[in-house]
């Protein structure tokens, strides 16, 4: 044993090119495992120290029950209390937006913002906002603005200084908190900061305080509790602190399919270099080295090779995470730095230990077999195996079985629209598990499957001449190969394609569900539900910074089947594009007319009616019209409506002839244009009848920016698709590292037959572009194998969610990725290729 693996190990120090092809994958995977947790230990870390919202000043805090000015003031005036603040917050309405508005003392170690600009607030109606919220609400230094906080009483504040947060999110204000008490009527604080003097005993302040703010509480009420300022900051950081750990606990994930596509990969290349081998491992057979020691020895060969590559990945990871503090401090953004976790880097490590034990194991035992009289061969190595045998035909067989038969059940189960009390959870727990029984029946029926796929892959290069068809050959000579290294491309694929079909699906539900709430940039309406005046649409229309202004009528309470207090409008479908991403389920939305009634799906279940039912709708006394019904929306009628009626039905429903509101977009893109339209809005509303009402703006109109849901919306979607992406990189990456693995240990296995290639007269550039051939089809195998395997699958899970999304096809989008992984690993082949084709005809020909 001890001689077997004495040459085993010498061999590898001969070649230690070879071992790193081996563990390149494995090594790239142990990168991405430690870089994942560096990245965890920088983020926590930077939360622990920055994101705490209390100051570092507090040294108590007084927080629950019900605290108000006169507990503030008693606690002000406690020996060994240098100062103490009240924290309270109003939610206003200024000008028709939202503006959140915070007690603050605005100097002093105990306030959480900072001047920039003006002056801190003194006076009762006074106050400071932030960059963000200047450029949002228009509020500039001397503006003056009404703000209503729910009492129904507009009233007029001044802005007098700009201040900067921790966080700026574009809609708050500071103040006194005298101010934030006066604006809502309650004296009541949220809690109490203290900063204690330098001698003050905080355990004895602390006693003090605590008798200060007991007292009898109401039922439901509970007690103040007096807690230590550090221990406050420690918890919220903790909390902002738990969600990276969620975050990062779902990144684990995705780095979990990374790392088992990377023991597949070693396995494959394991696979082909003990081929390789096969002469030598023949030869001790024949000396008389035993199966198991040979097994033993290619078993640690495999063991050694995983160490150098977690060692090597740790040490790349460290390398790079240590590098990340001081490239961003250089630009302006400061993190901590992740230290140096060991139990981590000596689990990484093991980990990869782990990855090509279990990789090396079945290749080695493989390898073992092979019989001493393989010595006598001329060649170094034996044909590769084509075909599969009788056990791994049932077992894929088997594993394929298995994967309908979970499928089926979760097509049998699958819910309705709008399930009551529905969990999502097993169903698509369901999802899951028929994906990786698919996934590992794929693994057994690979090699046959890819002679089907090779042949339609194939067929337009076999038409190119002799360089296409030695391609095609090439990979269909060794399907095994070909197999272990696609399978890998297809499970990239398989994921990518699950999230872009299912992200296309989320999409465009959200276009349609947006084409009913948003189907403009901007709506405008009265704050007390009356018509707007006929100036105000034509001031609108005559506006350069305006586009398909398109008023519309409202009627709130209307009756149909029965049900009550139903809103019906008369919004035109063809005036705003948006409103073509209406999805009727059932009728046609162009067959609206005068005498007929487009329904909101649920208004249509709830009242049972269908298309080509009259429906009996009703608005007060003696109103009443029979209409057919042409059409059942998916969602709900455009602006929460449930009732789509032509202009004369709804007039015979006694709406007034003024709109009720009118929608309009930007005349153009961009941020600026944005805000243009919205001064246009504005200006088009001011001085008309109506100002001085509570709860709008200035002139008594409400201007709701609906393109800022649009925005958030889709940005949602936008970030968390491309998250996705990226962590299914990683599997992808190592797919492409994989194929580039083996092409280059297939130049070295086929060095005789590169070299007669050359020798009969193929080119250099035609040894490179056949070799890069082969590498592409790698992709071709694996990316058609992973979008037929992953759109299926990608839209059972849709509906299994229960959301009623559309089933989506985003087919550009998969021919991207499909031209993009095989463009990949064509790429991956290009150094390989260019490697053999350097080797002179002679030099190759004489080869082992």
């Amino acid at each position: 044993m001890r001689a077997v693996l004495r040459t085993q190990l010498a061999g590898v120090a001969r070649r230690p090119a070879r071992m790193l092809l081996t563990g390149l994958a494995v090594l790239v995977a142990s990168f991405v495992v430690y870089a994942t947790v560096l990245a965890q230990q920088i983020t926590e870390r930077s939360v622990l120290n920055g994101l705490a919202g209390t100051p570092e000043a507090v040294d108590l805090v007084v927080r629950g029950g019900v605290l108000d000015a006169a507990q503030l003031k008693r606690i002000s005036g406690l020996p060994g209390v240098a100062e103490a603040t009240g924290r309270a917050e109003a939610g206003l309405d200024v000008d028709g937006e939202y503006l959140s508005l915070t007690a603050d003392p605005g100097t002093g170690p105990l306030s959480v913002i900072t001047l920039t600009e003006g002056r801190m607030p003194a006076g009762p109606r006074e106050i400071a906002v932030t960059p963000r919220t200047v450029e949002r609400l228009g509020l500039t230094v001397g503006a003056t603005a009404k703000a209503d906080a729910g009492t129904g009483e507009a009233v007029p504040l001044e802005v007098v200084g700009v201040v900067t947060p921790r966080d700026d999110f574009g809609f708050q204000g500071y103040a006194p908190a005298a101010t934030v008490a006066a604006l809502t009527g309650y004296d009541v604080l949220d809690r109490i900061d203290m900063r204690l003097d330098g001698g003050a005993d905080p355990a004895v302040v602390r006693d003090e305080v605590t008798t200060v703010v007991a007292g009898p509480v109401a039922d439901g009420e509970e007690q103040p509790e007096v807690v230590i300022g550090a221990d406050v900051r420690l918890d919220e950081a903790q909390r902002a602190a738990s969600e990276v750990t969620q975050v990062f606990a779902v990144v684990g994930a995705f780095v979990a399919v990374a790392v088992i596509a990377a023991g597949l990969i070693a396995a494959s290349t394991f696979r082909i270099v003990f081929a390789q081998r096969l002469r030598q491992l023949a030869l001790l057979r024949a000396v008389g080295a035993g199966r198991s020691a040979l097994g033993r020895a290619l078993a640690a060969e495999g063991i050694l090779t995983g160490l150098v590559a977690g060692v090597v990945g740790v040490a790349g990871a460290l390398a790079v995470c240590h590098a990340i503090p001081p490239i961003l401090g250089a630009v302006g953004f400061t993190v901590s730095s992740p230290g140096f976790p060991l139990l981590p880097a000596l689990g990484t490590v093991a980990l990869a230990v782990l990855i090509t034990l279990v990789a090396v194991l079945a290749p080695a035992l493989s390898a073992a077999r092979v019989a001493p009289l393989e010595a006598l061969r001329s060649a170094a190595t034996t044909g590769a195996k084509t075909g599969i045998g009788a056990l791994r035909w049932i077992t894929g067989l088997v594993f394929v079985l298995l994967a309908g038969g979970v499928a089926a059940y979760v097509a049998v189960n699958l819910p309705g629209p709008d399930p009551e009390q529905y969990d999502p959870l097993p169903l698509l727990l369901g999802v899951i598990v028929s994906g990786g029984l698919a996934f590992v029946a794929l693994i057994a029926l690979g090699p046959a499957l890819v002679r089907p796929v090779l042949a339609v892959a194939g067929w337009p290069l076999r038409r190119l001449g002799p360089v296409g068809r030695l391609a095609v050959g090439g990979v269909g000579g060794s399907t095994r190969r070909a197999a272990a290294v696609s399978v890998v491309v297809a499970l990239g694929v398989t994921l990518i394609a699950g999230v872009l079909v299912g992200g296309a699906s989320v999409r465009t539900l959200a276009d349609r569900e947006l084409a009913g709430s948003a189907p403009a940039d901007y709506e405008l309406t009265a704050a007390e539900g009356t018509p707007l005046p006929a100036a105000i649409v034509d001031s609108a229309r005559n506006s350069a910074d305006l586009t398909r202004v398109t008023p519309y009528r409202r009627v709130d309470a209307v009756t149909v089947g029965g049900l009550e207090d139903v809103a019906a409008t008369d919004l035109s479908l063809s005036a705003l594009p948006r409103l073509a991403d209406l999805d009727a389920s059932s009728g046609s939305t162009d067959d609206l007319k005068a005498g007929s009634v487009v329904l909101g799906r649920f208004v249509a279940d709830l009242a049972g009616l269908a298309v080509g039912d009259t429906a009996v709708v009703t608005a007060g006394k003696g109103r009443e019209a029979r209409l057919t019904v042409v059409a059942v929306l998916s969602d709900m009628a455009p602006l929460h409506s449930g009732l789509l009626v032509d202009p004369a039905d709804l007039t015979a429903l006694g709406a007034p002839a003024g709109a009720s509101g009118v929608l309009a977009d930007a005349a153009r893109q961009g941020e600026d244009a944005r805000t243009a339209g919205l001064q246009a809005l504005r200006q088009a509303s001011a001085g008309q009848p109506g100002a001085g009402r509570p709860g709008a703006d200035q002139s008594g109109f409400r201007v709701t920016v609906l393109a800022d849901q649009r925005d958030q919306m889709n940005a949602g979607l936008t970030v968390l698709l491309a998250v996705a992406l990226v962590l299914i990189g990683l599997t992808v990456l190592i797919a492409i590292v994989g194929v580039g693995a083996t092409t280059a240990l297939s130049v070295v296995e086929r060095v005789r037959e590169s070299g007669l290639l050359r020798a009969v007269g193929m080119s250099r550039g035609g040894l490179r572009t056949m070799l890069t051939t082969e590498s592409a089809l790698y992709g071709v195998i694996g990316a058609a194998l992973g979008t037929l395997l992953g759109v299926p699958y990608a839209w059972l899970a849709v509906l299994a969610t229960g959301v009623n999304a559309p089933l989506a096809l985003p087919v550009l989008q998969l021919a991207v990725v499909f031209l993009a992984l095989v463009g990949l690993t064509a790429l991956a082949g290009v150094l390989p290729a260019r490697r053999a084709a350097r080797v002179s005809p002679v030099s190759a020909l004489g080869t082992e």
